[in-house]
């Protein structure tokens, strides 16, 4: 299994921005795709940003490419999500996920797909 473990979270005036910390721990070497899902109080999951682990490809939701960047340490089993130009509709519950292909990353827009492994999640709000 693994475990992941988010940090990063807080309150943030709009156009600020945050950087969002995933520790990734166990067995690491299955995950194919990270990302980073959320969830507001009145809506769904969704899909916000993923990576291929080792290879870097990213992908976003069309929502916030251009304000978010997705990256990783692969050396410390880290992920990141960097949110600048933050809006309030960007509040809600962030959740770090991993998946064991690339089903994860490549649907990455809508609701999660192919998610093995969920962290407990790290709140952001925008006001």
């Amino acid at each position: 299994d693994v475990q992941l473990v988010e940090s990063g979270g807080g309150l943030v005036q709009p156009g600020g921005s945050l950087k969002l910390s995933c520790a990734a721990s166990g067995n690491t070497g299955g995950a194919y795709c990270m990302a980073w899902f959320r969830q507001g109080s009145d809506k769904g999951r969704e899909g916000v940003a993923g990576i291929v682990v080792g290879v870097g490809r990213t992908y976003y939701d069309a929502s916030v490419k251009g304000r978010f960047t997705i990256s990783q340490n692969v050396s410390t089993n880290t992920l990141y999500l960097q949110m600048n130009s933050l809006k309030p509709e960007d509040t809600g519950m962030y959740f770090c996920a991993a998946g064991r292909s690339l089903r994860p990353c490549l649907m990455i827009s809508g609701s999660p797909s192919g998610v093995d492994f969920w962290g407990q999640g790290t709140q952001v709000t925008v006001s």
